[in-house]
């Protein structure tokens, strides 16, 4: 079912929502304080860019991300860090539409480049990326166990 989708920047107010789409998503991600997160991307607000995508006022999916200036051998760039749509609105084209909003403002600041970090397990979330025009950037990715 094709609905108008209104996509806007992220407010203070869409916690509790994106809140419910990470529970649907996965229990375990449900836990996140979203609120505190939200208030921190809202504050700080100097080169991060998060947005909701709405239908009829209600939040049906959210995209976070933020510009890091410096890091191993790139200058400025975007990263992508969460994504979510409630699993009943999945396959409308909702993540897509947050993510070329997304990749349109970035174009429009000089960003030229935007990465991501997914789980190399995760199908759904790799090919939604590969749609986006996403593909496998010289990066590693590695981790400490503490």
């Amino acid at each position: 079912m094709e609905h108008a989708v209104n996509i806007r920047e992220i407010s203070l107010e869409d916690a509790e929502p994106i809140q419910q789409i990470r529970k649907a998503i996965s229990e375990e991600d449900g836990s996140v304080d979203f609120e505190k997160f939200i208030e921190q991307q809202i504050s700080e607000n100097k080169g991060k860019l998060s947005l909701v995508a709405e239908i009829n006022g209600k939040v049906v999916g959210y995209m976070i991300s933020t510009i890091l200036y410096a890091g191993f051998g790139i200058k400025k760039s975007a990263w992508i860090m969460a994504i979510g749509v409630l699993p009943e609105y999945m396959g409308q084209g909702i993540g897509l539409a947050l993510g070329r909003k997304i990749c349109d403002i970035y174009k429009e600041k000089g960003i030229k480049h935007i990465y991501s970090s997914v789980l190399w397990d995760s199908t759904d979330v790799l090919s939604f990326f590969k749609k986006l025009g996403f593909e496998r950037s010289e990066f590693i990715n590695l981790k400490k166990r503490l």
